[in-house]
């Protein structure tokens, strides 16, 4: 059995591509608008896309349409659902751009969660993983996998006024990893819960690609 998912695009695909970012939406976001926050790291060469959660529904009495990554109901099959999709997805986004291009993989919120488990169960290789707003997925085995998140540059981000990620929540779990021998690279901003420019423009700066110039 198939379905149709769908992702929105921010970029050009062809032969100058360096880099793909796959970028994951948090709880109850849709993927074209989750995507406007990533625009402070568009750049020649950097192609960045949003896949959209599988699960749809209403918010606000109807008012407006959110996806979600997952719910614990039915959760392995919901899981391996995602995987397979991101994986089908990135497989399908490789055939447009050079053998050489580097993966990056943001996840916000929910899809803090999602994007961790997918870089430890998924198919390719990734060069930086970067959590926003949320942690690594509790039921990963953290010394079991340290080596394959070690080498996707993992790095935690979070805002110093975050309604869902308390400093000792956001402490706690850089403690977890650490104790698992893992040395995430931690990034705080003055801000709550989202995705800070800033903090994304120095993200993508480090890469070799021009940034775009803040606006304003």
């Amino acid at each position: 059995m198939s379905r149709t998912a769908r992702y929105a695009i921010l970029g050009d695909f062809g032969p100058a591509t360096r880099e793909l970012w796959l970028v994951l939406h948090g709880y109850g976001m849709l993927a074209a608008r989750f995507l406007e926050w990533f625009r402070p790291a568009a750049a020649p060469g950097r192609v960045i896309v949003a896949p959209e959660g599988l699960s749809r529904f209403y918010l606000e009495e109807h008012k407006r349409v959110g996806a979600s990554w997952m719910t614990r109901e039915d959760r392995d099959a919901e899981i391996d659902d995602y995987v397979h999709y991101l994986d089908d997805l990135v497989e399908h986004l490789l055939k447009l751009v050079p053998a050489d291009v580097r993966i990056h993989v943001h996840g916000f919120s929910q899809g803090t969660a999602t994007a961790s488990r997918w870089v430890i169960q998924g198919r390719p290789e990734v060069e930086r993983l970067v959590l926003w707003g949320g942690d690594v997925a509790t039921d990963i085995n953290l010394r079991e996998h340290a080596e394959k998140l070690h080498r996707a540059g993992l790095t935690l981000v979070c805002g110093t006024t975050d309604a869902f990620v308390s400093p000792n929540i956001f402490a706690a779990e850089v403690a977890r990893l650490r104790a698992a021998a893992l040395a995430p690279r931690v990034e705080r901003f003055e801000g709550g819960h989202l995705v800070d420019g800033e903090v994304l423009r120095r993200l993508a700066a480090e890469s070799s690609l021009p940034t775009a110039s803040p606006k304003g």
